[in-house]
């Protein structure tokens, strides 16, 4: 449904998105993820045709839209895009809003199509209410059933939910994915925040510096991290040194991790570490459990309160540091020793620069 190859854009000599290539299948839904100014609403922008491209081609269905010789405007590409503010018409209301597409149909047509996208998103209450007699969770799913009203090949939505505040955010996040599963809507969503791509995408890219750095599902993105950058981006973790000892082992402080080694180890191409490599390697806090019955202790450095758990701070013999997801009723001071151990079930690691082993 979505095709981006090799695609290009800059604002003068400054280039902000690099040789970008990535798809969509017809009703999945895929997520740009990454920091303020890493070129992903850029790349929205030339989607939707606000921009054009200086190179390669940004294909809907099986119809080239955009390329250096051709821009197709943006109404003419049948996109629904959700912004930022959500942009609603402040003289209309909710109906009016969502029926604001919708012109080259009938009446009837019209209406009907308005009142199944009130019962879909929940709105038939406020159908007749203006936008700013309405709260931002509402304004949000109006914004949504506008995009949608016209039946859009692809939908685009812009930091949709970054104007809400924590609790209203989560709970939104899974009544849209709800809402375009139920439409069978191709979407691409754009946002820095990692919790609410993990909770709307099946797949995701994660950018930095105009480039994607991995394409892939949230569970790869963080069990499988393609590079540092990306295993620093997505969720939470720490690195410790480590030497690989062969191709399936690496030693760190806390014991041996079995797995495939960093594809920087295997100078030859045949899967052996023939360096003694020097790495880092990512632990995640679910890596490390509480133990009191283990020998191996560390010090509480820190420690933040989740509800159902905390997640402490912890400090090895070295010096190093570690995080670790404890369940709640182990509520224990900081500067606290307490027992843990090792419970990583695959390495994640990353040859450190220029070390091999001492």
């Amino acid at each position: 449904m979505l095709k981006l190859d090799q695609v290009s854009q800059a604002y003068g000599s400054r280039e902000v998105v690099k040789n970008l290539s990535f798809n969509l299948l017809p009703g999945q839904i895929g997520c740009l993820l990454g920091p303020s100014g890493c070129g992903k609403t850029t790349v929205l922008r030339c989607i939707a045709g606000f921009e054009p491209v200086a190179a390669g081609l940004i294909a809907i269905g099986n119809e080239t839209v955009s390329s250096p010789a051709r821009l197709t405007p943006p109404e003419k590409r049948r996109i629904g895009m959700v912004f930022q503010d959500y942009a609603l018409f402040p003289h209309l209301s909710v109906t009016g809003n969502i029926a604001f597409g919708l012109g080259a149909l009938g009446k009837q047509e019209k209406q009907e199509r308005v009142d199944e996208l009130l019962a879909l998103t929940g709105l038939l209450d406020t159908a007749n209410k203006y936008p700013h007699q309405l709260s931002g969770g509402q304004q949000q799913r109006v914004a949504l059933a506008r995009a949608l009203a016209p039946r859009p090949r692809l939908l685009l939505m812009d930091e949709p939910f970054s104007n809400l505040d924590v609790e209203l955010r989560e709970r939104l996040t899974q009544e849209v994915r709800d809402i375009l599963r139920r439409e069978g809507m191709t979407a691409l969503i754009v946002t820095h925040d990692q919790n609410e791509a993990f909770a709307l995408a099946d797949v995701v890219g994660v950018m930095h510096e105009g480039a994607i750095q991995q394409w892939d599902t949230p569970y790869n993105l963080y069990h499988q991290p393609a590079n540092r950058f990306v295993a620093d981006f997505v969720g939470q973790g720490a690195f410790l040194p480590g030497l690989v000892l062969n191709n399936e082992m690496v030693e760190i402080e806390l014991g041996v991790l079995h797995g495939v080694i960093p594809t920087d180890c295997d100078a030859t191409g045949c899967g052996q570490c023939v360096l003694d490599c020097c790495v880092d390697v990512l632990l995640r806090p679910d890596d490390i459990v509480h133990d009191d019955d283990s020998l191996l202790q560390a010090e509480i450095e820190n420690k933040a309160f989740r509800g159902a758990d905390f997640l402490y701070t912890l400090k090895l013999p070295s010096g190093a540091r570690v995080l670790s997801l404890v369940p709640s009723h182990h509520d224990h001071a900081i500067g606290e020793h307490i027992g843990i151990k090792l419970a990583a079930d695959h390495v994640v690691a990353f040859r450190r620069a220029g070390a091999n082993a001492p």
